[in-house]
C-alpha cells in the first residue's frame, strides 16, 4: 500500500511522517483492498491544524475524512478514527450483502401435508 503525506503552509517533519505511517499501517486491518492513502496536513488560520485523509479503495469509491483541531497530533488521531469507522462500515456492508443468500430453501417435494386422523 502506498501512502503520501503532503503539507500546506507547514513543513512535514520526519516525526509527523513517522506518526502518520504508524497510523496508515493499521488501516489494512479494517479493509483489505486499500491501494493508496493520501494525507494532507494544513496549518490553517489561527491556532488550528486541518488533516485530511483520502483512501483509494480498489473497485470502490474514495473514502475521505477531514478534521480540524488546535493540536496537530490530536487532529491526526481524530481523522484516522473517522476513516477507520468509514472503512469498517463499508466492509460490514460488503459482508452483509454476501450473506443474503443464506435463506433456507423449501423442500423439493412441495409443501408438506399434515396427516389428519
Amino acid at each position: 500500500m502506498l501512502f503520501t503525506v503532503k503539507g500546506r503552509h507547514i513543513e512535514v517533519t520526519d516525526a509527523i511522517r513517522e506518526y502518520v505511517k504508524k497510523r496508515v499501517d493499521k488501516l489494512p486491518r479494517f479493509h483489505n483492498n486499500i491501494g493508496r492513502v493520501e494525507v494532507v496536513v494544513e496549518e490553517g488560520e489561527g491556532p488550528n491544524f486541518t488533516v485530511e485523509v483520502i483512501a483509494h479503495v480498489d473497485r470502490e469509491e474514495l473514502m475521505a475524512a477531514k478534521e480540524m483541531r488546535p493540536e496537530l497530533y490530536a487532529a491526526i488521531n481524530a481523522v484516522f478514527d473517522k476513516i477507520v469507522r468509514q472503512l469498517k462500515k463499508k466492509k460490514e456492508k460488503q459482508r452483509d450483502n454476501k450473506r443474503c443468500g443464506d435463506v433456507p430453501a423449501k423442500p423439493v417435494g412441495g409443501p408438506e401435508q399434515e396427516d389428519v386422523a
